[in-house]
């Protein structure tokens, strides 16, 4: 029988974390939660820790602890040691008796804990896109050194991921990324002024948190994955390639250079992504639903509106620049759904916000961890300031 392996599940709570666990459910036999983290959710966490007994357990935003159970060292679960603060996870995941992690942290407050993992030389299951949007280059090149695994869970990037088992890398033509075109798909940029955080929290596929459900309205996510799998896979920009999916069947695919054409399908479900990303290169049975090929079902590629939705024209020129590049783009988005979701900016102003903080921030091609770090609270200070 194989090892039992030990994941620390960063973002518990949220979406992609409870469909980790459910993962994490269904293998107790190859799979335990050592560790578990949340930024308020205070008491859905403390129904987590109950049933997985982890090691320990992290709770992020203050006041949120409304039960006193997790400040200090005060234990809930006489297994489980309580932490009160989120700066304490990049030391918890370089513990030796943990084997993977998660990273399922919205935005950049994700990638202390990745480059603890990959220094460490973890296998690390990569959720949160914006860690290699915004420290790509320098996460794969730790790795590198290190040895850490670094495999995706985004539905495409692991379709990606799979897809190129089938050839050889210097054989590989372009790799296209899948997109459901979110809530908005077909409407033209000036429909778009009148969009309400109600309307484009409405996603027709996929349920996801409210950030990322917004950047899927403004096909920014699509963008910032353009950008995560130009690192993850070596790939320039000029060789990726986005189209619209609606049915969200066909998660991506890779076009090698014979003109053969490999594409990974299953019904959205993150539960397949994240269970392959922790059994990898082995397949096991999946608590995601399979296919039912006895029921109709047409798949529609479409070619993506670039006028409609400037973003993903973002992310293109952002895989081709490289650098800096990268950290402004993903600050800047963040701070700017924060304000439209608030009420402060329309819904076509987010990507407005973007450009404007992108094209005037000081560009390094070779940045370090620090300076990234720098322009990143530089590019928030920026997009909060920005004037309607």
């Amino acid at each position: 029988m194989p090892n039992v392996q030990s994941i620390a599940v960063l973002g518990s709570t949220g979406s992609v974390g409870t469909s980790c666990l459910d993962v994490i459910r269904s293998h107790p036999e190859r799979m335990r939660a050592v560790g578990l983290s949340a930024y308020r959710s205070i008491s859905e966490l403390r129904q987590q820790v109950a049933e997985f007994q982890p090691d320990w357990a992290v709770l992020g935003a203050v006041g949120a602890d409304e039960g006193g159970v997790a400040s200090g060292s005060t234990n809930h679960c006489d297994s489980t040691n309580w932490h009160w603060n989120l700066d304490v996870i990049p030391r918890l995941v370089r513990q030796p008796e943990i084997d993977t992690v998660l990273s399922a942290v919205v935005g950049a407050a994700g990638l202390p804990a990745a480059v603890a993992a990959v220094d460490a030389g973890k296998r690390l299951a990569i959720a949160n896109k914006e860690t290699m949007v915004v420290a790509g280059s320098l996460i794969v090149e730790r790795a590198a050194a290190t040895g850490a695994l670094l495999l995706p869970v985004d539905s495409e990037h692991c379709a990606i991921f799979q897809c190129l088992q089938s050839g050889r890398r210097q054989d590989v033509r372009r790799i296209v990324l899948t997109a459901s075109g979110g809530p908005f798909r077909g409407w033209t940029r000036g429909q778009m002024s009148g969009v309400t955080p109600a309307m484009a929290l409405r996603h027709p596929t996929w349920k996801m948190g409210r950030k990322i459900t917004v950047d899927s309205a403004t096909m920014m996510n699509k963008a910032l994955e353009v950008v995560e799998a130009r690192w993850l896979f070596g790939i320039p920009a000029d060789q990726i390639t986005v189209v619209i999916h609606p049915q969200s069947q066909i998660h991506s695919f890779v076009e090698y250079r014979d003109g053969s054409v490999i594409s990974q399908m299953s019904p959205p479900d993150m539960r397949l992504p994240i269970q392959y990303a922790f059994t990898y290169p082995e397949r096991l049975e999946c608590p995601a639903r399979g296919s039912d090929w006895q029921v109709p079902l047409t798949l529609e590629l479409l070619p993506p509106d670039l006028e409609a939705f400037p973003a993903l024209g973002l992310g293109f020129e952002v895989a081709r620049q490289g650098g800096t590049s990268g950290v402004v783009l993903n600050a800047a988005n963040e701070v700017a759904v924060a304000r439209f979701l608030s009420g402060e900016l329309r819904f076509d102003q987010i990507t407005q916000v973007v450009e404007e903080v992108l094209h005037h921030h000081q560009f390094d091609a070779r940045p370090t961890l620090e300076q990234l770090m720098r322009l990143d609270d530089w590019s928030r200070k920026e997009a909060f300031q920005w004037k309607t």
